[in-house]
């Protein structure tokens, strides 16, 4: 850790003196700017006042984290203060329905906030954190999800100890599937469950039982007298890691009744205001890479299902009912915006806004959050390419759509600094023609009558995208004087199932060529130096630059970003196994090894010339780092110029700590920079 550091703050130094050398009216970002970033997060309006609360994220630079304080405002942008101190960790604020008391979790304890006397007060006293808070009609009850223990009892007792010996520690017995999950490490027996508490506070109540996971998001019935949530309850869930269905339960009787009742995920159910309804997402599972959940209807006892969203080739990501409870509010991306529209019972749809972003300082393909006001009107997280997410509110005077944005949390950082600006950009495929999307960021100060360095960034998932947000670390690469071009090549999200699914179970494949066009078309515009072409990319953004190094020589120098390199390999290490070998390929790996070689970019590593840095983080279960080590070894044993930076610690989720978050694009610069002419 002390040597990545110390290696990282000359990295700083040099970007500082390289800043200062450039244009003095140019005031470029610098990598400790990360942690001037802040964000707004999780809107939640009064039922009964113009007041939203919200979580406000910001950077501790002491102790090199992302916290969240709890603030409110005014629906008119006015009256911005905070309501819980930095002193807390605070998130997931819920309105109680009369609208006096704010329940949310600070620390891992459920708190109150009175709002008539601005008292505050823990009301829990937990053993496991909470979540999926949910107040009942009458304001009575808190309900919500909690992971309960279950001891786990190693079936061999070693004989032969002698008191007071220093023996090693016993041996860890696993027997079950799913038993190290990415960001959380090696799980604890155990599943979660659904409680209910007094208001005032008090003894939770356990509801659910059984050997299963119940989480996600709750419903009350209008009399408060059962609860819907959506579980996995099925004897063999651990060979169906996405099969879910929705179900009612009877707070007294501890009674289950299940709704639905079909192949695939139905969850997140929510009764309408009237009482009638009840609006919940799902999809029928076809067994492919990506699959749109769309919006279905129901009567409260589960009877008449039908579909809202059949016509919209979109994954629904959000919803919430009209205050009249006539139709819903959707969320959803579309060509890389995140996209609100109003989703009548009957009749057309109407799309609202596209500005919808949300957690862009830490990739730029965050989801965003939304709610209704009482009156109608929507808060949502704002997005912009300039800044991070902001607060806004989208009304409708005399059918017209007007946003607002509320809040202005990153000013300070603005008036300091100059953002590189970002422009939309579509080309064609040179495999079939068909249309792909993507993004410039120019540095700033940008003069088209110079040449400049380019970076590839490629997205992960596969299946997510792009989109016109604000992403830190691609400002950070541009602000040392890069172009950077970001795209959605086929497999991308928010283009149509049809499109996402252009590379099941044929990944890497024509994906690639999408890159290579959008690299020519960049170039073809004139101000690239076409000797100075770099690549990166991280998690299938990594398998994309490790596949691309291996099928052309044109880029200087590659930086791949937590990659998966061997196919076989991955499927049995990483934490989602149960689910990759069935949704990713088409048999298991010894059943057709071919196919896991084939799009493996180990496969093709001795085509490579490329210099190439690889960089992941030590604890990574979902791409693990024995990836980048096989690929690091292979290209030593091939001569060919490498390093590897390895993370300590740090998840998938490199982003997690501020300061990875600044290392990751200075590293890869850092890299660039030995091999520009």
């Amino acid at each position: 850790m002390k040597t990545l550091y110390s290696t990282l703050f000359l990295l700083l130094a040099w970007s500082l003196s390289t800043a200062a050398l450039a244009d003095s009216d140019v005031r470029p970002l610098q990598y400790d700017d990360v942690f001037l970033l802040e964000f707004a997060s999780s809107p939640a309006p009064a039922p009964n006042s113009d007041t939203i609360v919200f979580v406000r994220n910001w950077m501790d630079r002491m102790q090199d984290r992302t916290r969240s304080t709890l603030w409110t405002v005014n629906a008119d942008g006015s009256n911005l203060q905070a309501l819980t101190s930095k002193d807390q960790n605070a998130s997931q604020p819920v309105w109680s329905p009369d609208g006096s008391r704010i329940a949310y979790v600070a620390d891992g304890q459920i708190h109150l906030y009175w709002v008539n006397s601005g008292r505050q007060a823990q009301i829990s006293h937990l053993q496991q954190g909470p979540g999926n808070l949910t107040w009942s009609p009458d304001g009575r009850w808190i309900a919500f999800s909690m992971f309960e223990p279950k001891r786990a009892s190693n079936p061999v007792s070693l004989p032969g100890r002698p008191e007071g010996a220093n023996w090693a520690e016993p041996p860890i017995f696993i027997d079950d599937m799913n038993y190290r999950a990415d960001g959380r490490g090696y799980l604890r027996a155990g599943h979660r469950h659904i409680y209910i508490m007094p208001a005032e506070g008090g003894t939770p109540i356990k509801l659910t039982s059984g050997d299963f996971d119940h989480s996600g998001q709750m419903s009350f019935s209008p009399d408060g007298k059962s609860i819907f949530f959506s579980a996995n309850r099925y004897e063999d869930w651990k060979s169906q890691p996405i099969n879910s269905e929705i179900f009612r339960l009877d707070i007294e009787s501890r009674e289950l009744t299940q709704l639905t009742d079909r192949n695939g995920p139905d969850h997140s159910p929510v009764v309408s205001p009237d009482g009638r309804m009840i609006a919940f997402a799902g999809v029928d599972d076809r067994r492919l890479a990506h699959q749109n959940h769309g919006l279905y209807v129901m009567n409260i006892d589960g009877s008449n299902i039908r579909a809202l969203t059949a016509d919209l080739d979109q994954h629904i990501r959000g919803f919430e009912w009209a205050p009249d409870s006539t139709g819903l509010f959707i969320y959803y991306d579309a060509k890389g915006s995140g996209t609100i529209a109003h989703q009548p019972l009957r009749g057309n749809r109407t799309v609202l806004t596209d500005e919808v972003g949300g957690l862009a300082y830490s990739r730029p393909y965050s989801g965003g959050a939304f709610s209704v006001m009482a009156d109608g009107r929507v808060v949502f997280t704002h997005a912009s390419t300039e800044r991070p997410a902001e607060l806004a509110v989208l009304s409708q005077p005399r059918g017209s759509v007007r946003v607002n944005t509320i809040t202005d949390l990153n000013r300070d950082l603005l008036m300091k600094r100059d953002i590189g600006r970002v422009e939309e950009i579509w080309y064609a495929s040179s495999v079939d023609e068909k249309p792909i999307h993507g993004w410039i960021m120019y540095p700033p100060g940008f003069d088209p009558e110079k040449k400049y360095p380019l970076i590839l960034e490629i997205h992960g998932g596969p299946h997510t995208a792009y989109g016109p947000y604000f992403a830190m670390e691609l400002q950070l690469m541009a602000a040392q004087g890069y172009v950077v071009l970001y795209t959605n090549p086929r497999g991308s999200t928010s283009y149509g199932e049809d499109f996402a699914n252009l590379i099941h179970h044929n990944y890497p494949s024509h994906d690639f060529d999408d890159l290579m066009d959008g690299v020519d078309a960049v170039i073809a515009r004139g101000y690239i130096n076409e000797d100075e072409l770099f690549i990166t990319g991280g998690s299938g953004g990594g398998v994309l630059t490790t596949w691309a190094i291996g099928h052309t020589d044109r880029f200087r120098a590659a930086a791949a970003i937590n990659p998966v390199i061997n196919w076989y390999s991955f499927v049995l290490n990483a934490d989602m196994y149960n689910y990759f070998t069935q949704y990713w390929f088409p048999a298991l790996p010894w059943e057709d090894p071919e196919h896991y070689l084939k799009h493996s970019p180990i496969s093709y590593v001795g085509n490579v010339t490329t210099p190439t840095l690889l960089f992941t983080g030590e604890a990574d279960h979902r791409t693990p780092i024995s990836e980048t080590e096989q690929y690091y070894q292979a290209l030593q044993l091939l001569g060919i110029d490498t390093a590897m930076v390895r993370i300590p610690g740090a998840s998938h989720a490199l982003h997690t700590r501020p300061s990875n978050h600044m290392a990751k694009p200075a590293y890869v610069i850092y890299w660039f920079e030995k091999y520009r002419e």
